[in-house]
């Protein structure tokens, strides 16, 4: 089946107007982090490596943004992994933490009190 050549490009990658925004917020069903606060606590990222045979996600936020975080689990451990499209793709993940403090971290990314 052919291409039309005049398709637009997919609406997270396309220059967004003041109108687009109003239709993107109305279409996204995801959850968005909060903005970084004042005194946020620097996580430090570490590179994705595959360490178990499946990893679950349990969670994560709307595709809608450059950065995407995912709360992940496997072998009873859980980690927050990001990605970071701003300049390809980045991916990163948190230290593998037991379920209560991965938990603890990823509400403190929803809330931009960590990044």
């Amino acid at each position: 089946m052919p291409v039309a050549k005049n398709t637009p490009p997919p609406a997270n990658r396309r220059p967004r107007k003041p109108s687009d925004v109003l239709e993107l917020i109305a279409a996204c069903v995801g959850i968005h982090p909060a903005a970084e606060q004042r005194e946020c606590e620097e996580i430090e990222w570490l590179e994705s490596l595959p360490r178990a045979a499946s990893i679950r996600v349990r969670r994560h936020t709307c595709d809608c943004q450059p950065v995407v975080y995912e709360l992940c689990q496997a072998g009873g451990l859980m980690f927050v992994r990001r990605y970071d499209r701003s300049d390809g793709v980045l991916i990163e993940e948190s230290e593998w933490l037991r379920p209560p403090a991965a938990e603890h971290l990823w509400t403190r990314i929803l809330l931009g009190q960590a990044r």
